[in-house]
């Protein structure tokens, strides 16, 4: 869903071991809801995109067993009350809905994607709870330009679509030297649309063309008549703004054609599923944009790493680590508010500046979006590979 630095929210607070089941339960081991503060994650933990929202799922329980371990938040320990939304938004809208009106949760984390964080939006805004999106992308969430307004209690832990589809747009033309393009978008899926739209604008204001946009639907399976036409065009690059489950096909039905061509995408692509339905050396010559890479030396991301994968006993992707970020930001507001009051949470999380978090220092800006770089990653025989590193 494309600085890697970690937050103390007290000095005490170090890494450790984690271990938080959870699905539409409580998964903390804190009993009695006056001594707790009750976090709802909203997350895709079955469906098309379960991969996403299970990673995240365990890269906030990481980060709540070591809060609770060191303490918890002034005085109190943290609840995680996890619910599925099965990747649907009709469900994600009724899960976030019961966290609030039935869990009473003090706050929500999630959704993964921005199709199923959209549907949460109005109910957060409405119950007026805050919610933090560790990784949905797209700007409108937390400002609708249409309509000229800020969704008051939505924030989010990672970059947006407008500022990953500009990476992409600028490494294409300026690292592969690339000056035509086509856009191959899942026209069902904001994220998609966005990131391409932001592409497209990026790509030709620099002197590129987008020979053809082709577009596909979320389940689709057989890519062949597009990928046959795309074929013909003989582009330099293939923009695919798409989530993994359909990108894997596309891509080795298009390595299967013959087309050998650079093929390019978001954040959306980064799950270990990729390389299992893609192929490993399919997806040799592809690049996406990302939050953090796992090649970093930083002192801090290593160590984030080995606790991680000792629990885990897998490498964090970067839904596991915008998960873990998006925690340790909201447990940072609710401990500058001093309080579980609701509104001052929402005015703590706006006043977010210089948070060092695993994927970089975080400051919000007026819309509540995170100032912060991304990285391009190359996939090398199935295994990401740290390539280049772009500032804001």
């Amino acid at each position: 869903m494309m600085g890697k630095k970690f937050i103390a929210v007290t000095a005490a607070l170090t890494l450790t071991t984690v271990g938080l089941a959870g699905c539409s339960k409580s998964t903390s081991s804190e009993g009695g809801s006056g001594d707790t503060i009750k976090v709802g994650t909203n997350l895709e933990l079955t469906g098309a995109v379960a991969a996403f929202g299970q990673s995240q799922l365990n890269g906030i329980n990481l980060a709540v067993e070591e809060i609770n371990k060191a303490g918890g938040i002034n005085g109190k320990k943290l609840e995680v009350i996890s619910a599925d939304n099965a990747s649907k938004k009709e469900e994600s809208t009724r899960t976030a809905t019961k966290l609030i009106t039935q869990d009473k949760v003090d706050v929500l984390l999630g959704a993964a994607i921005s199709g199923d964080t959209f549907a949460a939006v109005e109910v957060a805004n409405n119950k007026k709870v805050p919610m933090l999106t560790p990784s949905a992308t797209n700007d409108s969430i937390t400002f609708d330009a249409k309509k000229s307004k800020l969704n008051e209690y939505v924030f989010r832990a990672c970059f947006i679509d407008s500022f990953q589809g500009k990476v992409m747009a600028d490494f294409s033309a300026k690292n592969l030297k690339a000056k035509n393009a086509v856009v191959y978008i899942d026209n069902s899926s904001d994220y998609s649309k966005g990131l391409a739209k932001s592409f497209t604008s990026t790509f030709t204001a620099g002197g590129g063309k987008v020979v053809a946009e082709e577009s596909y639907q979320t389940k689709d399976t057989d890519f062949k008549a597009v990928l046959t036409r795309i074929k013909t065009l003989n582009p330099e690059v293939i923009f695919v703004p798409g989530y993994y489950e359909e990108v894997g096909k596309i891509i080795k039905q298009a390595r299967e054609m013959g087309i050998k061509v650079p093929m390019m995408g978001g954040d959306g692509w980064d799950a270990p599923e990729l390389a299992q339905i893609a192929g490993a050396e399919n997806l040799n010559n592809t690049f996406i944009s990302n939050h953090y890479s796992s090649e970093d030396k930083d002192p801090k991301v290593v160590k984030f790493i080995d606790n991680f994968k000792s629990k885990y006993n897998s490498v964090p992707d970067a839904m596991a680590v915008l998960g873990y970020d998006g925690m340790y930001m909201m447990a940072d507001a609710i401990k500058r508010a001093g309080s579980t009051d609701k509104e001052k949470i929402k005015d703590a999380l706006a006043n977010t500046k210089d948070f060092e978090g695993v994927t970089g220092k975080i400051a919000l800006d007026k819309n509540h979006d995170p100032v912060k770089a991304a990285v391009v990653l190359e996939y090398k025989d199935g295994k990401q590979t740290f390539n280049t590193k772009v500032q804001p």
